[in-house]
């Protein structure tokens, strides 16, 4: 049995990163092993963005953990919620990859479920203070 807040992000969206004349990409959820966890796969025509593969699972009550790989090389985990029309990604520990700066992806679905509107940031003081890195759209295609 799938998680119910996960099945809100299941589908294909396209995506716009707030730089000026970047070119959309394109991410798709789908699940995988009966509903056990949830694949999510990015493609970006812009060199400077990776491609991505993140597999998302559960994690506690209203949590999940997002095991995040791209085409760089990189392999980190996000700690990620969905409350209230809200999704959130924190990775603010050592992992796989070293830790020279906490991350974190905060997003906020419309009401129609068919958009969300976020922001990657980066802390470099331990979350005392948060830059923007970029915003980034999703548009439900599918």
């Amino acid at each position: 049995m799938e998680p119910e807040p996960l099945n809100r992000l299941v589908g294909e969206w396209v995506t716009k990163v707030g730089v000026v004349g970047a070119p959309a990409g394109r991410v798709m959820f789908e699940w995988a092993l009966g509903g056990k966890y949830l694949i999510q796969r990015s493609e970006t025509p812009q060199p400077e963005f990776p491609d991505t593969l993140a597999i998302i699972a559960p994690a506690g009550d209203s949590e999940y953990s997002q095991h995040y790989f791209d085409s760089r090389g990189v392999v980190r985990i996000y700690r990620m919620t969905l409350p209230d029309g809200r999704w959130t990604l924190l990775r603010t520990e050592p992992d796989f990859s070293p830790l020279d700066f906490w991350q974190r992806f905060e997003g906020r679905f419309s009401a129609d479920g068919d958009s969300i509107d976020g922001r990657w940031e980066s802390s470099h003081d331990a979350g005392a203070t948060w830059e923007i890195d970029f915003a980034l759209t999703y548009t439900r295609i599918t």
